[in-house]
């Protein structure tokens, strides 16, 4: 059993305070951003919370699986390593050195961009270690090659588990179907190939490439004053090689026709993904399709499809649909799972919520419901500053405007039934619709 460190739990202690905190302070709108590039090259966007002695960083960097190239899971193995050990440094001492001052690391990565997360103590030694700790292990990785072994073991393990998982399986299948030779087509897990083809050399000139200050996006948030996040900037950029962007992530196009892509697989329910490229963060079409989609499938057991499948019909216990734009358009998806011998009867209904979103958008009543509902649940996406960073690291990497919290309930507010049917029109096509559905043969299932 670990002890929790003093600071360690002080750090928990207060976290619990400073989300009622910030919860309440959020009510009056989003925080002021402000941004900077260090001049090394480094971008830099800062929130001063003066609540609590606590600050979260997030370092976001460009190198997600669409970076993969031939290696799918390149991107994924290089940040899982992250951590492992760094200049000299096993991975022991360095958790211990992070544990030391109550700190809290992770890593993280997928399509987009990689991101390293870092909580601290706001007080000067304190922060001290601890970003001296991070710049050794984002800077300087060891990669060492026993270690790279077993990371690329667990990351075999954890291909071989999702093949017996269902609704992972039918989202793999999806995002190949729907990207086809898109870099986003490729699973960001790799391939067991792919994984077993990775060696050495290829996570080092992954990292020397992307994890250099020009491809990074650093966020602060915390009780920090501007010119002591300077300090902290420019020591991260120093210590971060320089390089250069990579070119920007070509568009998908969206299927010439609709296709359904049957997969047969053993499980009690059969899995149905509806969906297609839709739009990119930062696009106009976003508001207006965030609240439409509320309504449609973006709402729980309150939604459209969810009460016309549940409720309704008895089809299915869960359904719901999603817009994730990216760095370019990243998918529209509906995803349910239902009796193998109502599969049918409940595409139909999908197709026809589909068809009447986009023709006649919401009704008076759920446009009000689906904007009070988002305004009002809009403080708790801002009560920690974990939550900030990440906002704030995602505006910054997706070049947003730096208003984009503060004029949120605004931007919502403003949405319209008509601006709602346009985007909907032009963004969703079930004449392109790539539909997944996976589950046993009809004549199998004994429900």
């Amino acid at each position: 059993m670990r002890l929790m460190t003093p600071r360690g739990s002080l750090l928990l202690l207060l976290c619990a305070m400073l989300g009622l905190l910030l919860a309440g302070r959020a009510l009056a709108g989003g925080p002021e951003i402000q941004h900077w590039t260090t001049d090394d090259g480094l971008d830099v966007y800062y929130v001063q919370t003066d609540i609590l002695p606590l600050v979260d960083m997030s370092l976001m960097f460009d190198a997600g699986s669409a970076r993969d190239g031939d290696l799918p899971g390149l991107a994924a193995l290089t940040s899982n390593l992250l951590g492992e050990g760094a200049d000299g440094l096993d991975a022991g001492e360095v958790a211990r050195l992070f544990e030391d001052q109550g700190a809290r690391f992770s890593t993280s990565s997928g399509r987009d961009y990689a991101s390293v997360e870092l909580r601290s103590l706001s007080d000067g030694d304190t922060l001290d270690a601890a970003l001296d700790t991070l710049t050794r292990v984002v800077a300087k990785p060891d990669f060492d090659a026993d270690v790279l072994d077993r990371q690329r073991r667990r990351m075999l393990v954890a291909l071989e588990n999702a093949e017996r998982n269902p609704g992972a399986v039918a989202g793999r299948e999806f995002w190949k179907a729907a990207y086809g030779d898109h870099p986003y087509a490729s699973d960001p897990g790799g391939t067991e190939d792919s994984l077993e083809a990775i060696e050495r050399d290829h996570v080092v000139d992954f990292h020397r490439q992307h994890y250099v200050r020009e491809n990074a996006t650093l966020a602060v948030v915390g009780d920090l004053d501007r010119e002591r996040v300077e300090r902290l900037a420019e020591t991260l950029s120093g210590a971060l090689r320089s390089g250069e962007k990579p070119e920007a992530i070509p568009e998908p196009s969206l299927p010439d026709e609709a296709r359904t892509i049957r997969i047969p697989f053993q499980t009690s329910q059969t899995h149905i993904i509806m969906g297609h490229p839709a739009y990119a963060r930062g696009d106009e079409a976003h508001f207006p399709l965030y609240v439409g989609n509320h309504v449609l499938g973006g709402s729980g057991l309150v939604s459209r499809l969810a009460i016309e499948m549940r409720e309704e019909r008895g089809l299915s216990y869960g359904v719901s649909s999603s817009f994730l734009p990216m760095q370019t358009r990243g998918p529209f998806r509906v995803s349910t799972r239902v009796r193998t011998d109502r599969t049918d009867e409940a595409l139909e209904v999908l197709r026809e919520e589909l068809r009447s979103i986009r023709e006649d958008g919401p009704g008076d009543d759920e446009l009000e419901d689906a904007r009070r509902n988002i305004t009002g649940s809009f403080p708790l996406n801002l009560d920690s500053n974990a939550k900030i960073a990440g906002y704030v690291a995602s505006i910054g990497f997706h070049g947003m405007p730096l208003d984009y919290l503060d004029t949120f309930i605004d931007q919502v507010e403003a949405v319209d039934r008509n601006s709602i049917v346009r985007h909907f029109r032009e963004q969703v096509d079930p004449d392109r619709m790539i539909t997944i559905i996976l589950g046993p043969e009809a004549d199998e299932d004994e429900d």
